[in-house]
């Protein structure tokens, strides 16, 4: 084991797992961005324990102390933003202003919850029977196992973490393996804070080890997982066997819509931000373009123009739009879908090339297809990359039978200048958020984020909706 390997945080301390992992710049495979210590089952199961034995005395803890640690929080990584989001590029491959923005919003989220954990409110009500009284009060579940992605290394822990401790549970972190950088910043930053020994533990490695234990293990009372869709079914699975809560987020092939009347510059903008951003490694990218016929041909010559201009490279270089792909894996997967599209018929028109640039790294050029079909596989798979497909539709009633043709639910969008489409689109798109001459990738912190059908399952994330999974109602009856 290197002497500067970084180590998990358990019961207050840092300690050496069984391993380490490298941590590989994705811009320049020749960059380490440094080892990070990996966990075993009983070093797992030793975080669990240390979280179970501090759950009763935080629960009981006072909601000013839950305030003034998160607050803490979110005060130093907002003032540390551009060093901790030129380490999130560095590690994960989106730009630095991408970085630095994901940065500021997981600290804007820590202060959001550091209110949230002041504003718990009940109900005192008036029981049927007479002398009676009734109060409604929300509990902390207890302790809580957060399992997060690496397409947000540092956003999405935090939008888990913080509400989780806010409303008094203690957590078991378990972060992507791909980027256990900005989790251990993050972990740094939270052991400072003044939170009890083991009401916060970080355990870095990989899903089948810590992730199954965290699933197993009977001390876990809620699951709050974000990633694909196989293993969110069998967080699920888990959880239903002991009966523990589960909060799942798991994908989308989300469409945006574009109709007749649409302003062609917001249409390709929408377009271009939602599908190619953060290298199109978002669960909320649009991947499914559905444009009326009258529109169509102008708005794929303006798009395939925006496609091909679009300048692809290093994550800290100034200038550059689209970093790498995160990984070999995830590129040669981008690169099956582009080819497999290929031979479903769909035209490629700009991009789906890999790119030799000054230093290694999994460089993809963003691909865009015309005259695509909806029943066509690359068109119903998320894909998880900069891949777009431009889908035909007849009229308004025919685009938004298309957009909601898919098992998913996450986000979906319309381009449009009618109130009567728009309004219409908000009450009939089939998604947990929908979205009017925006990108469809892009929300606010201070509301619910999730989806329906395939895409999520159990309650929202975000805002004060967050009270939902992490807390339990608890209603008492009083006779005086």
């Amino acid at each position: 084991m290197s002497q500067t390997s970084h180590a998990n945080f358990i019961a207050g301390q840092w300690l050496q797992g069984s391993g380490e992992r490298a941590n590989i710049n994705p811009s320049d495979t020749n960059d380490l961005v440094g080892h990070y210590a990996q966990a075993d089952a009983p070093q797992t199961e030793r975080a669990i324990a240390a979280a179970h034995a501090a759950a009763p005395g935080w629960a009981m803890s006072t909601p000013q102390q839950r305030a003034d640690a998160l607050d803490r929080i979110g005060s130093e990584i907002l003032a540390r933003k551009d060093e901790l989001g030129e380490l999130l590029s560095r590690e994960e491959g989106k730009t630095r202003p991408e970085g630095v923005g994901e940065v500021a919003r997981a600290g804007a989220i820590f202060k959001f919850f550091a209110q949230e954990a002041l504003r718990q409110c009940g109900d005192k009500l008036a029981s049927v029977r007479p002398g009676v009284e009734i109060e409604v009060t929300r509990e902390p579940v207890g302790v809580v196992g957060l399992i997060t992605p690496w397409n947000f290394p540092i956003a999405i822990p935090a939008w888990k973490i913080a509400p989780a401790l806010a409303f008094g549970n203690t957590v078991v972190f378990k972060p992507a393996e791909l980027v256990p950088g900005s989790a251990w910043a993050l972990a740094e930053i939270i052991s400072r804070s003044g939170l009890p020994d083991g009401v916060f533990n970080l355990v870095m490695g990989p899903g089948s080890v810590v992730g199954q234990a965290l699933l197993n293990d009977a001390r876990v009372q809620a699951l709050s997982f974000t990633g694909s869709v196989g293993t969110g079914q069998r967080v699920a699975q888990a959880a239903v066997m002991r009966g523990a809560k589960f909060q799942l987020e798991m994908g989308g092939k989300n469409p945006q819509v574009v109709l007749d009347d649409a302003d062609l510059a917001t249409a390709v903008n929408c377009i271009i931000q939602g599908a190619f951003y953060s290298t199109g490694q978002r669960c909320t990218a649009a991947s499914r373009i559905i444009v009326t016929k009258g529109i169509y041909p102008k708005l794929l010559e303006a798009l395939t123009q925006a496609t091909r201009e679009l300048r692809v490279g290093h994550a800290l270089e100034a200038g550059t739009q689209i970093g790498p792909v995160v990984d070999e894996s995830q590129l040669a997967q981008d690169l099956r879908y582009i080819a497999l599209a290929k031979a479903e018929g769909a035209r490629l028109v700009a991009g789906g090339d890999t790119l030799t640039l000054a230093q290694p790294g999994h460089y993809l050029q963003p691909a865009l297809f015309a005259d695509c079909d909806n029943a066509m596989q690359h068109c119903r798979d998320e894909i998880f990359g900069p891949v777009a497909s431009l889908i035909p539709a007849d009229n308004y009633e025919h685009a938004l039978a298309l957009a909601n043709d898919t098992p998913f639910g996450l986000a979906s969008g319309i381009c449009t200048s009618s109130l009567k489409h728009a309004s219409h689109f908000k009450r009939h798109a089939q998604a947990g958020m929908v979205m009017v001459n925006l990108p469809t990738a892009g929300v606010d912190y201070h509301v619910p984020f999730g989806g329906r059908k395939g895409s999520s399952m159990g309650p929202r994330e975000q805002g004060s909706y967050a009270a939902e999974f992490y807390t339990t109602v608890k209603t008492s009856y009083l006779c005086p």
